[in-house]
């Protein structure tokens, strides 16, 4: 077990950032911590590094107490905070030496540029890397005394889609390879690529845990249904079979369903029995994206996904799904 949390409590005056947060996390994997600003996410992770004493509770870390034996944790322990400050004036290699001296036992600096793909930058001066590069150092700090667990507080914040895909790369091999990795990110697709566990924060209690699919199987939403067809199409078995109607453009039909199986039977039974040919078929699953919205109270998030359904005619809500695959998401 790397982590064991019981009835943890943060206050800052008046305010409780966090209320009685219980938590397992077995080692090996990636962990995604996702949650709206103000959640408790970095106060979580703050007292997992001992960086933060909690105010009640319980918390052993690799069978540490954060707060009494810290100095012995991070001997142990690998981080990368939201804010890295990296000297400027030494180079990507050097930056990596003078952390390596602050450990008991370090991996090869080589070694290490090689794993965050930074082997060509060694000799140059951390000032004139870009913002990827910066980040993809900050996880070779964390990796250089070779930890069994690391943190990694919203690494692929601010960067642009080709850096951030970098990362995904570098996080998802760690897991690969057995290390225990905890993730806090705003990316909620991040999480569903990325994380084999994820646990949801809001107003600093825990409202989710579990697979990015046990998760997304508990969601109340319904998955969208689009079809094209050709020929009179009469829709009543569809919605007699629980099918919700959303309306038709030209050839274009649109329904939901709590029950996806009994509907894909039932429009069967309509291409067996009516003089009609489906030329198109699309459907649109509840994603981790569905369940968070459900679950926490993200203004920026929630205006967004407000903005999205303004403005998405129906006869083009099959891009959706189109655009998801060619990025390689779920369908």
């Amino acid at each position: 077990m790397s982590i064991r949390i019981r009835s943890l409590t943060k206050t800052y005056g008046a305010t409780r950032a966090l209320e009685g947060i219980d938590l397992d996390i077995e080692s090996g994997g990636v962990v995604g911590l996702l949650g709206p600003n103000g959640a408790g996410k970095t106060t979580l992770v703050e007292i997992l590094e001992g960086l933060r004493s909690p105010t009640s509770g319980e918390v052993t870390v690799l069978g540490f107490d954060p707060t009494r034996q810290a100095p012995a944790l991070q001997q142990r322990l690998g981080a990368q905070l939201q804010a890295t400050q990296i000297p400027n004036d030494l180079t990507a290699a050097e930056v990596l030496r003078l952390f390596a001296a602050f450990y008991e036992s370090s991996l090869p600096v080589a070694a290490v540029l090689e794993q965050v793909n930074l082997t060509g930058k060694a000799d140059e001066l951390t000032r004139n890397l870009s913002g990827g590069q910066k980040q993809r150092l900050a996880i070779g700090m964390a990796l250089i005394h070779d930890p069994e667990l690391l943190i990694f507080d919203e690494p692929t914040a601010g960067l642009d889609p080709s850096a951030r895909r970098q990362l995904h790369e570098i996080i998802r091999g760690l897991g690969e390879r057995g290390r225990t990795i905890i993730l806090t990110t705003h990316y909620i697709e991040e999480a569903e690529k990325l994380c084999r566990r994820v646990i949801i924060l809001n107003r600093g209690a825990v409202v989710a845990d579990g697979t990015p699919l046990e998760l997304v199987k508990r969601s109340e939403g319904k998955t969208t249904i689009d079809i094209d067809v050709e020929g009179a199409f009469d829709p009543a078995p569809l919605l007699a079979g629980g099918a919700e109607d959303l309306g038709r453009r030209g050839k274009h039909y649109r329904f939901a369903t709590a029950d996806p199986a009994a509907t894909i039977v039932a429009l069967g039974e309509i291409l067996r029995s009516q003089r009609v040919t489906l030329t198109d078929l699309h459907m649109r699953r509840p994603t981790l994206e569905d369940v968070y919205l459900e679950l926490v109270d993200d203004p920026e998030l929630l205006a967004a996904a407000r903005e999205v359904v303004a403005v998405e005619p129906a006869a083009t809500a099959a891009t959706e799904v189109e655009q998801r695959a060619a990025e390689g998401g779920a369908p």
